[in-house]
């Protein structure tokens, strides 16, 4: 393996809370109106199960979709720029946005230290280093992590927009970090902890697949083809 491809929430960041309370704000509040309106029982949004399958690791619109289907609640698709009141399916991930870049704002964002250790021992290896993620508040992330300076590539939800690529789990915005690294994907090593991302890396044919297991989901994560499960970054600076 020659590069590396990280995920950013969840992997590099601990941002994935931050995200996990931001959704469920949103489908809580924007439920209990639906139910009220359809006269059925309100079912709040689960911030374990719901999260991991529906909403981790996907594009702002691709988890609010998802979500809504497992529901069975369908949504017009809006335009990306729908104020946040707006009843669409972008106008619910705006909300959402509205909610996480208020905790960035409010130095919410904090790393890893392992994986910023393993950011440090990949660079110093001389190994190629890019963020893929699903975000398109990476950049801020990154900055206000202080680990921008340690990866040579971005390609998160702002770029995925721009270049029309589908998120995960398909592995487009993966196969473009390659790319802009000029790497062959079997050179690459992708690190995941979203159950999506471990998919879209083995959808990818990478070299290797690493699951990130933060949550206790080793099994599923396997399941979904990580070809090995750390709970930390550390760990593999010691094998």
């Amino acid at each position: 393996m020659t590069a590396c491809l990280f995920d950013l929430d969840g992997v590099l960041t601990q941002t994935a809370l931050v995200h996990n309370a931001a959704w469920k704000l949103t489908f809580d509040a924007f439920l209990r109106i639906w139910s009220a309106q359809h006269g059925q029982p309100f079912v709040p949004f689960d911030s374990g199960d719901d999260y991991h399958r529906f909403v981790d690791g996907r594009q702002r619109a691709d988890g609010v979709r998802t979500f809504l289907a497992s529901r069975g609640i369908t949504l017009p698709e809006g335009a990306p720029d729908d104020a946040p009141d707006a009843e669409t399916v972008n106008g619910i991930g705006n909300r959402k946005n509205e909610l996480v870049l208020q905790k960035i704002q409010e130095g919410a964002v904090q790393v890893y230290p392992g994986s910023v250790d393993y950011l440090h021992a990949a660079r110093d290896a001389g190994l190629r280093r890019a963020v893929v993620s699903a975000s398109a508040n990476c950049k801020d992330v990154l900055e206000a992590a202080g680990i921008a300076n340690l990866l040579e590539v971005r390609v998160d939800g702002v770029v995925a927009r721009e270049r029309h690529l589908p998120g995960k789990p398909a592995p487009d915005t993966f196969l473009l970090g390659a790319e802009l690294l000029d790497t062959p994907k079997e050179h690459c090593a992708v690190f995941e902890d979203a159950l999506a991302g471990v998919a879209a890396g083995r959808a990818g044919g990478f070299g290797i697949v690493v699951g990130v297991d933060r949550v206790g989901q080793a099994e599923a994560m396997l399941a979904h083809g990580a070809d090995i499960v750390v709970q930390d970054l550390s760990e593999l600076l010691t094998r």
